[in-house]
């Protein structure tokens, strides 16, 4: 009787451990192949699309409230100006009625106590009242016109060498009344300003 050959089993595949597999179906394989699926290009774009909607809705969102705040300001401006552009037309309409007919040298007293002040209200007061005289010396003169515009442009340099101090002075006056707080007045140019209208008030015999 001739003994049974059992056959060796084959070991060339190695140990297996229950649950992992070692050929090319193993963890390894399985783990790096779904963190490759994740960041492939079938799954990254529809992810970069919705976080791009995302951005758009926010960016629209911010937009709408930075244009509701930018005309908020801007109406709030406007009628900050123009409330101030009302209180010194009220300044003058009450000056140039409680001092019509008094004598110049009151007047002139008043221009000079508001220009001297450090607050720059006064400045501007001064300026509208100097204009104030300054277009009633010529309407008293005869030179014709409806506002002091036209009577300046009615007068030559021969007849008032001082013109183009009148007409440099009055424009500061008109900034002041038609920009509003958007016009700067410093005491350098109030100065000035006022020294122009004394130079035209002595041409004139304005005293």
């Amino acid at each position: 009787m001739e003994p049974t050959i059992i056959p060796a089993p084959n070991n060339t595949s190695g140990p297996t451990i229950p649950g992992v597999s070692v050929g090319g179906d193993s963890i390894f394989t399985d783990l790096f192949g779904g963190l490759a699926s994740l960041f492939s290009a079938t799954s990254l774009i529809p992810f970069l699309g919705k976080l791009w909607s995302l951005y758009a809705i926010l960016a629209y969102l911010f937009a709408i409230i930075f244009l509701v705040l930018y005309v908020y300001a801007s109406v709030r401006k406007n009628l900050y100006l123009g409330l101030q552009t009302q209180m010194l037309r009220d300044a003058e309409r009450l000056y140039d009625e409680q001092f019509r007919g008094v004598v110049h040298s009151s007047r002139l007293q008043d221009v000079f106590n508001h220009s001297d002040s450090e607050n720059p209200n006064d400045w501007k007061l001064a300026i509208i009242e100097a204009d104030i005289i300054l277009d009633d010396a010529l309407k008293q003169k005869g030179y014709p016109g409806t506002s002091l515009g036209e009577r300046l442009k009615s007068l030559s340099s021969q007849e008032l060498r001082s013109l183009q101090d009148a007409w440099e002075a009055h424009k500061i006056r008109n900034r002041i009344a038609h920009d509003g707080a958007d016009f700067v007045l410093t005491k350098h140019i109030a100065q000035e300003t006022i020294g122009r209208y004394q130079r035209v008030f002595s041409e004139l015999g304005v005293v």
